[in-house]
């Protein structure tokens, strides 16, 4: 339903696209596609962000806050449920059948925007030393990155052929029968339906089911009866080892959504990162909030391994970055990883105690931390230590100086004063999206003009949007750092805040 968008002022027809996102992190990927990419018609459903934009592949490439990046091929309202499982599969076959020009059209576009990237690689090879930086930014370590995807792929690939091989469903295998059948009758079709650009295609499929649907079908059926089609329309090859395109569709009671995958490894995939920590999405989104300015002095007082640190330090490079942790393990992963990034001359690494930073007062612009929680870390147990972090924060952060911290739900509504108390911001920054994906779910941000400033805000609409940007009055328990805006996301098994502090001017420095 959508292929290519409107034409932008430079002439070139904008491409239709959409990010997967953790939740709670579609506020960050709106303002993050608007401010990079220049997008238009950007809106979201939960978990996904929608946009346009003629941006190159590399700019593309560049996105933080999400998780995947897809070229929309369609967008429909969910399907409906039928006790006849034969009527469902034809709905879910007119999925591919009913604009096979949608698919040609943009199977062109992604061949399109991989031969930009081929041409890049061969400008950067042609002159080495202009753009030795450039490669190291965007494929330094392409041999480690080839071992990933065939790990990655491996294991995907055996998962579906073991799921597959339980499928056992008489609609599908007999679908699947006239399927092969249909191969070898019309070959003089299948030519006349392809174009030369996309025949001799192999293919795999990835399918994501949920709500009713998943009920009929799994979701192995389900890209089954979805490849038949593809292989009956356009004489495609199924291959789920080594496919030169995967079709992605997610099918659930809201939407039904059909993309390509734009690359291989997931945007937050970062090639700089040697070993993981902290999900890098939260952490670039805690130091999009940061207002990092060059020559700023920015401190992790709690590191770990240096993700937060990493992020802000590839973002903005021209500013002087400390990581302290009282941990040697920590401290050694931090520098593997800092030293893996080509960034020693960016970040500095000292150990010691987060209620003792080696910092004179009021000497740090930005603080970002990760406040540790978890099994190892008990709000009952460490709540006695937490007053003297929050007060050696207050005491290194300048005047005017901004502190972004994640914390715990059990943290975050621990803390006297602070959001958790105040009954209009119980649900403070945290979105969601309810009802038809093509009606009230769809949220639409009207942006045209790219910000400067990659900051997340909250986005205004006429949908149902949980939540509201506020500037607390209130001293919290961070003393004179004023609560500006807190966004609850999730991390994975468990979820937290991420919160923004400003430090007031009318109160003294401790000492």
């Amino acid at each position: 339903m959508a292929d290519r968008g409107p034409r932008e002022e430079g002439g070139e027809p904008s491409a239709r696209y959409f990010c997967t996102a953790g939740r709670g992190m579609e506020p960050f990927v709106l303002r993050e596609v608007q401010a990079r990419l220049g997008a238009t018609q950007v809106e979201y459903v939960s978990g996904k962000v929608f946009f346009s934009t003629n941006a190159e592949l590399r700019m593309l490439k560049k996105l933080k806050s999400a998780e995947r990046l897809f070229l929309l091929l369609k967008k429909y309202p969910p399907l409906s449920i039928s006790r006849n499982k034969g009527k469902v599969i034809h709905d879910i076959q007119k999925l591919v059948n009913e604009s096979p020009k949608c698919w040609l059209d943009i199977i062109t576009l992604w061949r399109s925007l991989h031969s930009q990237e081929v041409k890049q690689e061969h400008l950067c090879q042609e002159y080495p030393d202009s753009k030795k930086r450039k490669l190291q930014e965007e494929g330094n370590t392409r041999n480690k990155k080839k071992k990933k995807e065939v790990t990655l792929e491996i294991i995907s690939d055996e998962s579906q052929i073991e799921a597959q091989e339980r499928c056992d469903t008489k609609e599908v295998h007999k679908d699947l029968s006239q399927g092969r059948s249909s191969l070898e009758k019309i070959p003089q079709l299948i030519q006349e339906k392809s174009v030369e650009s996309s025949s001799c295609f192999s293919f795999r499929v990835s399918c994501r089911c949920s709500g009713a649907l998943a009920k009929t079908f799994t979701a192995q059926e389900m890209g089954r009866i979805i490849g038949i089609a593809l292989m009956k329309s356009f004489g495609w090859k199924a291959d789920l080892r080594n496919p030169d395109i995967e079709i992605f569709v997610h099918l659930n009671d809201m939407y039904s959504v059909i993309g390509i995958p734009l690359f291989r490894l997931p945007l937050a995939s970062r090639e700089y990162i040697k070993t993981a920590g902290l999900r890098s999405t939260i952490a670039w989104a805690m130091t999009s909030l940061a207002e990092i300015k060059a020559g700023a002095f920015v401190l992790d007082p709690t590191c770990g391994l240096g993700t937060v640190l990493l992020e802000a330090a590839i973002e903005w490079p021209n500013v002087h970055y400390f990581g302290i942790d009282i941990s040697d393990s920590q401290l050694q992963g931090a520098y593997s990883n800092i030293k893996s990034a080509a960034m020693m001359d960016k970040i500095e690494l000292l150990k010691a105690s987060v209620t003792a930073l080696p910092f004179p007062s009021e000497s740090i612009d930005v603080v970002l931390a990760d406040i540790p929680f978890g099994k190892k870390f008990k709000i009952t147990k460490d709540m006695k230590i937490l007053p003297d972090v929050f007060q050696e924060l207050e005491r290194v952060v300048c005047a005017g100086g901004t502190v972004v911290l994640l914390l715990s739900q059990e943290l975050f509504r621990s803390l006297p004063s602070g959001i958790a108390d105040d009954p209009q911001l119980k649900n403070h920054n945290s979105v969601a999206a309810h009802g038809d994906c093509t009606q009230n779910a769809t949220v639409s941000v009207k942006s045209n003009t790219p910000e400067k400033s990659i900051s997340p805000k909250t986005v205004s609409s006429s949908a149902q949007v949980t939540g509201k940007e506020h500037v607390s009055n209130k001293r919290t328990a961070l003393g004179s750092l004023l609560l500006i805006e807190s966004f609850e996301v999730s991390l994975g098994k468990t979820d937290a805040f991420i919160c923004k502090y400003k430090k007031i001017t009318d109160s003294p420095a401790r000492m």
